[in-house]
């Protein structure tokens, strides 16, 4: 009787289980992951506890057509997220709201005595936005601080000799100045009152406000949590049991809780594969662009998009008679100028290999992440992207009045008239400034004139939108620098239509390889593992942002100046 008894209950619950009631969970505390799954075997477990942005899109897009899903409950915490990641959640949040299903916003607080306006701005795509009563909204608005440092290095006994084409490539301000020039001001302005204009028309749609209202409540912020919703920025203070008890109260006790990653998960688990099925590549490039392979620290700082790994996942992907599309998701500052020119020149031949080729751009494809997209079918970008930044910046700190100073000297023996020209104990000579500026001048030169080529503009249109300017997608948009705003989603249906695929083709990452073709060594460059990212020691690890604030080696001469992290 007992095991009768047994055995009934746990059918029922395995039944239970296939047709009670789904509400959606995805939990922003930690972030998500939107790259390529880390090369070391330690990293990649970790990852594997992590949320992919792919994971969550591709989830809502299905649950919304799910009649088991009910409503999506998100928790979003403090680890920030970068403004386009946002506004493709925002994205995929609105289209699930608009089949009919609930969506609920809960954060412990929007910034606790902190910045906000970014997070909070996801939180108002929500139908319900619930708030910690000890949690505050920290919208402020949108700011962004430049430090200069020539006035400190001059104590010091450093001076750079940094050459920039042109006013716009601002990186070398940093040291070469002590206030902001016109045109760096104008550029940061533009930017900042760009992404102001998205927030507020985004928190306006989502709260049913005026905008000259959403306009007000930012210059009153920050808000404690009764504030808040005495304002109409939150719909109640709870705490998590209670929101959870009111969403399951609304459609049952045998109501279940699964998270996003889960459920998309479980689905593409039941899709069957065939054989000789049509399919899109999805390459991923993200990080500061250099020579060789693709990876990251495991001390932390970020990972590198690696001309190798780029240009073998590109030509495997153009080669399979499989792939009849290929969308590149590119996430990056830039970097190497001859390492994104080789990521340009097989992007140039998958185009020309009549395979369409789509940009999705992340939170940031400037300078050297502009190169590598440029050339593409179409570009996607979202309107709070960084983009454009075409320029580049060169040359040397000379820190021999502070070895002076220190008392250490030191002396060179070469062979050549420009053997030491690079040693950062010397200033340029005459001669050797002028071969840094003809360097300069060519790279310049062929990024324009690249630009122009694959965007069909004239070279002086092109070199109007360069000057080594940043843009936000939105404005990038209007001076054809890209073709439409969107997310990843956006730009897989937009390959699969210029490919004439099924909309819902199937999507591979490129490449995707089986546990022993990750062991073996690859037989040829022309091997896909050969595109396998690798472990990189970096110089600086966790602290390789601040090393790039103080001026350290960095990854090369087309970077995006600066640190752009929108909060």
């Amino acid at each position: 009787m007992d095991a009768t008894k047994v055995i009934i209950d746990t059918v029922d619950r395995f039944k239970q289980r296939r047709t009670a009631p789904l509400v959606l969970e995805l939990d922003l505390t930690e972030g998500l992951t939107d790259g390529s799954p880390p090369a070391d075997p330690l990293s990649a477990v970790l990852a594997m506890r992590k949320t992919s942005l792919t994971d969550v899109l591709a989830g809502l897009k299905r649950a919304r057509k799910d009649d088991r899903v009910k409503a999506l409950i998100v928790k979003i915490g403090g680890q920030p997220l970068g403004l386009a990641i946002v506004q493709e959640l925002r994205q995929a949040v609105i289209h699930f709201r608009a089949s009919g299903k609930l969506t609920v916003a809960f954060a412990e607080t929007f910034g606790e005595l902190g910045g906000g306006t970014v997070p909070y701005y996801l939180g108002s795509a929500f139908e319900r936005v619930y708030l910690q009563p000890s949690g505050d909204v920290g919208l402020t608005g949108v700011a962004m601080e430049q430090r200069f440092l020539r006035g400190a290095l001059g104590k010091l006994g450093v001076e750079y000799q940094i050459g920039q084409r042109h006013e716009y490539k601002t990186a070398a301000n940093t040291f070469t100045q002590d206030h902001m020039t016109e045109a760096h001001r104008e550029s940061m302005g533009r930017i900042t009152e760009s992404i102001t204009e998205q927030v507020v028309a985004g928190i306006a749609d989502g709260r049913r406000l005026e905008p000259a209202r959403v306009r007000e409540l930012i210059d009153q912020g920050p808000f404690i949590g009764a504030e808040a919703l005495e304002a109409g920025l939150v719909d109640r203070l709870a705490y998590r049991d209670e929101v959870y008890d009111e969403v399951k109260e609304a459609f049952g006790d045998d109501t279940l809780l699964l998270y996003v990653g889960r459920y998309a998960k479980a689905l593409s688990a039941k899709k069957l594969r065939h054989p000789g099925e049509q399919t899109v590549a999805l390459v991923r490039g993200n990080g500061a662009i250099r020579l060789g392979r693709s990876g990251r620290s495991p001390l932390g700082g970020g990972g590198a998009m690696g001309s190798d790994t780029i240009c073998a996942a590109l030509r495997a992907a153009r080669r399979d008679d499989n792939v009849k599309a290929v969308v590149f998701r590119v996430d990056s500052p830039g970097g190497s100028y001859t390492a994104s020119d080789a990521i340009w020149r097989e992007v140039v031949l998958t185009r020309e290999a009549g395979k369409p080729i789509v940009i999705s751009m992340g939170d940031l494809a400037a300078s050297g992440g502009y190169m590598v997209s440029m050339a593409a079918d179409a570009i996607v970008a979202q309107p709070g992207t960084l983009t454009g930044s075409i320029g580049v910046f060169g040359g040397k700190a000379v820190i021999g009045g502070l070895l002076e100073k220190i008392g250490i000297s030191s002396e060179t023996v070469g062979e050549g008239a420009n053997s030491g020209m690079l040693s950062p104990t010397n200033a340029f000579s005459e001669a050797q400034w002028a071969r840094v500026n003809a360097w300069l001048d060519r790279v310049y030169d062929d990024f324009v004139n690249k630009v122009a080529e694959g965007r069909g503009l004239s070279r002086e249109r092109a070199h109007e939108l360069a000057k080594g300017r940043v843009w936000t997608g939105a404005d990038a948009l209007e001076g054809g620098l890209v073709d439409e705003l969107g997310g990843l989603e956006d730009a897989l249906a937009l390959a699969r239509k210029k490919a004439g695929l099924p909309v819902d083709a199937p999507v591979r990452v490129y490449p995707k390889l089986s546990p022993l073709e990750r062991l073996r060594p690859p037989e040829s460059s022309e091997d896909r593992t050969a595109a396998l990212a690798r472990v990189r020691l970096e110089a600086w690890g966790p602290i390789a942002h601040l090393a790039g604030e103080l001026g350290l080696p960095s990854y090369g001469p087309l970077m995006l100046p600066g640190s752009w992290t929108i909060r």
